[in-house]
């Protein structure tokens, strides 16, 4: 019987070239470094995601935070600022932020006092009711009025590094400016309220100096 020697292929199989070297070097050498690629669910948060803010309950764990003369509190102060708005409040300044602002009625209603250059007169009242929202636009002078047993919610941008808050007083007499003062807005809830709080210590400020009216620090009563 005639015997089957099987064929020697270590060598053919070294001497053959490999399909996937060959095309491997039919491709250009890229040179450099590539970027590493991040899994989407292995991204870092940038911080923790704060729970919900339950208004009801809110308000009634904190409603002694909202006194006058201001009347605000901020929830949250990073890249927005929103506050949480009672009253009455007791302020006769016009606020002007280079910025827009946003209001909402949560509970009852509110008057916003504008000064509206595009409007004759320009002394403008706007309600906003429960339920309502408005959006105001920036370098708008406003005068917040909020009455009794009412709640708001006011958002407001962050300010840029050459902006200036503005707060500035019109003679109830005769409209004419009586007295503004400018200020880099870092904390709303304190500053207007310590410039509220020192426009009414100053006689000298209050004074009307194209009719001599003492200006008003708060709203007269109906």
């Amino acid at each position: 019987m005639q015997s089957i020697r099987p064929i020697a292929t270590a060598g053919a199989r070294r001497a053959l070239p490999n399909a996937h070297s060959r095309a491997a070097s039919l491709v250009p050498r890229i040179t450099g470094t590539l970027p590493r690629r991040v899994a989407f669910s292995s991204a870092t948060r940038l911080r923790a995601l704060a729970s919900p803010v339950d208004i009801p309950k809110w308000l009634k764990e904190n409603s002694h935070l909202l006194k006058p003369p201001v009347n605000n509190y901020c929830v949250w102060n990073e890249s927005m600022t929103v506050m949480i708005v009672g009253g009455p409040n007791e302020r006769t300044d016009y606020h002007i932020n280079e910025t827009p602002e946003w209001f909402y009625q949560y509970k009852g209603r509110m008057l916003l006092k504008v000064v509206d250059k595009d409007h004759n007169p320009p002394f403008r009242d706007i309600y906003i009711n429960e339920g309502e929202m408005f959006l105001l636009p920036p370098n708008t002078p406003h005068n917040p009025v909020r009455f009794a047993d009412t709640v708001g919610i006011v958002l407001e941008q962050h300010r840029p590094k050459e902006s200036v808050d503005r707060l500035r007083w019109y003679c109830q007499n005769c409209k004419e400016q009586v007295h503004e003062k400018s200020f880099h807005c870092t904390n709303l809830g304190t500053q207007i309220k310590e410039a509220v709080n020192a426009f009414k210590e100053d006689t000298e400020a209050r004074k009307c100096k194209n009719c001599g009216t003492l200006c008003d620090v708060a709203p007269k009563k109906a």
